[in-house]
Parts: structure tokens; sequence; C-alpha cells
């Protein structure tokens, strides 16, 4: 049930009628990161099985689904009937994943809480500086303010679910790496909200013409 609810969670970008809040996130790169942090070793950690069907199932097939779904939209009307029919999909699935995926890992943040408690401040210290790094890459890329929110939601959650399958996949000695991914999930979580009430009012302000301009429209 968990593994279904992922695939469905990892798709929903592609249902997702807000396309410029779809990226590929970098949580994907995790082998990568493995083989660079612990060179050869990272061969012995990663059993190459169930770490490519973990991949290729839960993640590579969903995205591939999202993309072929992009593209049944944008050349038939049947197919962008489907985005707006499914477009309120992603909240109802990701809270029942979020659900189970917390029951499953919250006895072993219990169990790694001295760990847990050392994470949780950098997770913290990522969201507080990414606004403003967001708020100076639009500002140099002389982005609209719809796109600099975006790219701040973007940028400072990772949706570290995607990478959450490989985690699992690996050997049972690395189960603390499951334990960390929930953390920050929890956390982006918190920061999320928190950013929905900053971002608007702070960082990305509406310019006062674009307010005028739907003043002017409600009177009408």
């Amino acid at each position: 049930m968990l593994s279904f609810l992922l695939t469905l969670v990892v798709a929903m970008p592609g249902l997702c009628p807000l396309p410029r809040l779809c990226c590929c996130h970098p949580d994907a790169s995790l082998p990568v990161y493995l083989w660079l942090f612990m060179g050869e070793q990272a061969a012995q950690v990663m059993s190459a099985e169930p770490f490519l069907e973990a991949f290729l199932i839960l993640i590579a097939f969903p995205l591939g689904l999202a993309l072929l779904t992009e593209f049944w939209a944008k050349r038939q009307r049947s197919g962008a009937t489907w985005l707006e029919v499914t477009a309120w999909f992603p909240v109802p699935f990701m809270a029942v994943t979020l659900l189970l995926v917390v029951a499953s890992q919250i006895g072993r943040i219990e169990e790694y809480l001295p760990v847990v408690e050392q994470v949780v401040p950098v997770y913290i210290a990522f969201m507080a500086i990414m606004p403003f790094l967001s708020r100076l890459i639009a500002y140099a890329f002389r982005l609209d303010t719809q796109a600099g929110r975006a790219l701040v939601f973007s940028a400072g959650t990772r949706n570290s679910l995607v990478v959450l399958p490989l985690a699992l996949a690996l050997p049972d000695g690395w189960i603390l790496a499951s334990v960390v991914i929930v953390t920050q999930t929890l956390v982006e979580l918190i920061g999320e909200l928190i950013y929905i009430r900053l971002v608007p009012s702070i960082i990305f302000q509406e310019s006062k013409s674009l307010e005028i301009s739907k003043a002017l429209s409600k009177k009408k």
C-alpha cells in the first residue's frame, strides 16, 4: 500500500496544473552522492537489484507516466480534461502517504532521536536561507512574482519522499537513512506552512500596479 501511494505521489507533478512547481529534485541523485562521499564502499552498501527495482518501479515509471500525460494533454482535449479532473488528486494522496510513512517510521525516529536532533537544525537553517537566496536568483533572472514564489517553494522543499524508496532499498544497517528522510519531510511540512504566510507578505509581495488592476477588475 505504501509503495503504491509513493508511486502516485511521485507521479503527481505530471498531473499538476502548475508546471512552474514541477522540477527535478536532486534527491534522485542519491547513488551519485553515495559514490562521492563513500567511494568504493558505496558498491558494498548498495545491492544493485533492489536499488534498481525501487528506482525503476517507484520513480522512473511514474515519472514516465507523468511525462506521457503532459504530452497527451498538450495534443488532445481529452488529455487536458484528464488533467483538470485529476488536479485535486495530489492533496488526498499526499496526506494518506504522509500518514502511512510517518506511522511506519515514528518508532525509529524515537529510537534514533539523538541523531535526529543533530540534523533538524540543518534542515531549519536550509529552509531559512532558501527564500532569501531565491529572492536574489529571481532578481538576477528578472522573474515575476508568481515565478519567484514558485522558486522559493521548489528550492526550499526537496520532496524527500521521492528518494525514500531508494533509502528503504539500502541494507538494514542503513535504516537511519529512512529515519532522516522522514524527519526532513516533517520539517519541510512545517516550513511550508510558514512559507505560505511569509513569502507573499515579505519575500515576494504583489506589486502595487498589480494590486490596483485587481481592485479595478473587482469593481467592474
